[in-house]
């Protein structure tokens, strides 16, 4: 129980350094023009993942409805997408891919397909039954 629990606090450890290393939370709120809020943003993040882990361990049933779970997932969503975006960004995968392909104009494009590709294949995951079925790899 022990090592189980000690390997649970070193991956939480890691996934949080991993967003801070990524500066997700200040470039949102850089982006966004709310940096005096930063210290707030990165509270909840760290709230909603304590918060995340007790619900999940404990098994808690909260009744909140379908609305509640919607929205939660979109705000979920939201968070990855932007977390990964940070991390291309990091990266510097976008300005690099440019540069390879020679891309001088249409980045909003490429930006707005990237996006549009992982929301259409999220839904068609979530809705279609069956779509990805893990056993069938």
């Amino acid at each position: 129980m022990l090592v189980g629990f000690a390997s649970g606090v070193l991956v939480a450890g890691a996934v949080f350094a991993f967003i801070t290393a990524v500066g997700v939370v200040p470039r949102l709120a850089q982006k966004t023009g709310t940096h005096k809020n930063v210290r707030i943003y990165e509270i909840f993040v760290g709230l909603g993942g304590i918060f995340g882990t007790i619900l999940g361990f404990a098994k808690i049933h909260v009744p909140v409805g379908t609305p509640f779970v919607i929205l939660i997932s979109v705000c979920i969503g939201i968070f990855l997408g932007c977390l990964a975006m940070s991390l291309a960004e990091v990266l510097n995968v976008i300005p690099i891919f440019t540069r390879r392909a020679r891309i001088q104009q249409g980045m909003f494009f490429i930006v707005l397909a990237i996006a549009l590709g992982k929301l259409i294949g999220s839904l068609m995951y979530f809705i279609i039954p069956g779509f990805f079925d893990a056993g069938s790899m």
